[in-house]
């Protein structure tokens, strides 16, 4: 496929699936539903969404922060501020265009700390597989916490061969990756770049300031969950749901912006869903949803500007800047 028409699609169809989803649920809703979501955007407690992106942003700092400690093992150091201000440029171009913003911030943190690309892209991805990791634990412990819910859902709406199927193939898909790597002597363009990652992505075993790290990680991720907690505040009816509900809706809304680029349309019509499954009516689900999405969207595109506006300044000028450590 060619490459223009490619990217075209992976821009284009989120955002056509996002537009459909608003369309479908504008048009599923009767008046009184429409103006029952109305009043719930009317009546939250902005002070709560405030709150959470604050808390957001605080984890963002932490993992900026953070990035110093895979890039040591490496021979480089990194200013916190040129971290931080590259990773907001990655959120921002993640959100809008699907994977650009982790190789956006490696060509940023090339640019500006003169770290080599895939070097500084390999510590990326052994974030990335971290943060893999966390989210895997917090799918197990919602089928823990919420398994009946859950799976009396998922046997209703999915057939059981399906379910087979879809398993076998992932088991299938990963073998012949496994395989392949293993095995293969031909030289492609992948197999060379994965193997330029290797001193990045190794980089998480060779660090001396592992337990600096760990509390790091596990504060990021406390500040998500309770970020998304706080937000829930912001409706009556969405404010006393128990941690299993949190934690569902947590992963529920991080895997639908992950994987239709930004969540435009998908992520309140998930949350509506997700939160419908435990009892909170749809008109409650969608005005949380969208509230929760336009503030981190606002926040994301905020910070991510700024930060494109004034890494070229503190760069050039930084010893007028105080950077933090």
């Amino acid at each position: 496929m060619n490459r223009s028409l490619s990217r075209f699609l992976q821009i284009s169809l989120p955002l056509a699936l996002g537009i459909f989803l608003i369309w479908y649920t504008y048009n599923s809703f009767t008046p009184e539903q429409i103006t029952e979501t109305k009043n719930h955007f009317a009546e939250a407690k902005y002070f709560f969404v405030i709150l959470a992106i604050v808390l957001n942003v605080a984890s963002h700092f932490i993992r900026a922060y953070r990035w110093k400690y895979l890039l040591r093992p490496l021979g480089y150091h990194s200013r916190p501020a040129n971290n931080f201000m590259a990773l907001s440029v990655g959120y921002l171009m993640n959100r809008l265009i699907p994977r650009s913003g982790e190789v956006s911030r490696a060509v940023l943190i090339d640019k500006y700390e003169k770290i080599p690309f895939q070097k500084g892209f390999g510590t990326i991805i052994s974030e990335r597989l971290i943060d893999l990791v966390f989210l895997g634990f917090f799918t197990w412990l919602i089928f823990i916490l919420e398994r009946e819910t859950l799976s009396s859902y998922i046997l209703e709406n999915i057939p059981f061969n399906t379910l087979i199927t879809l398993g076998i193939t992932g088991i299938i898909f990963a073998t012949g990756i496994l395989i392949y790597f293993r095995f293969s002597d031909s030289e492609n363009r992948i197999k060379t770049f994965l193997t330029g990652l290797k001193d990045g992505i190794l980089s998480i075993l060779k660090m001396k300031q592992k337990t600096a790290f760990i509390i790091q990680t596990f504060a990021i991720w406390i500040l998500y969950i309770l970020a998304f907690y706080v937000a829930m505040q912001a409706l009556p009816q969405t404010s006393n749901v128990p941690f299993g509900i949190v934690v569902t809706g947590f992963v529920a809304g991080g895997m639908v912006i992950t994987f239709t680029n930004s969540g435009f349309g998908s992520y309140p019509f998930a949350m509506a869903a997700i939160l419908s499954l435990f009892g909170i009516a749809k008109t409650a689900g969608i005005a949380f949803g969208w509230i929760v999405w336009i503030s981190n969207f606002s926040t994301t595109v905020l910070f991510g500007v700024l930060s494109m506006i004034l890494l070229p300044f503190y760069n050039k000028n930084n010893s007028k800047f105080q950077s933090f450590n």
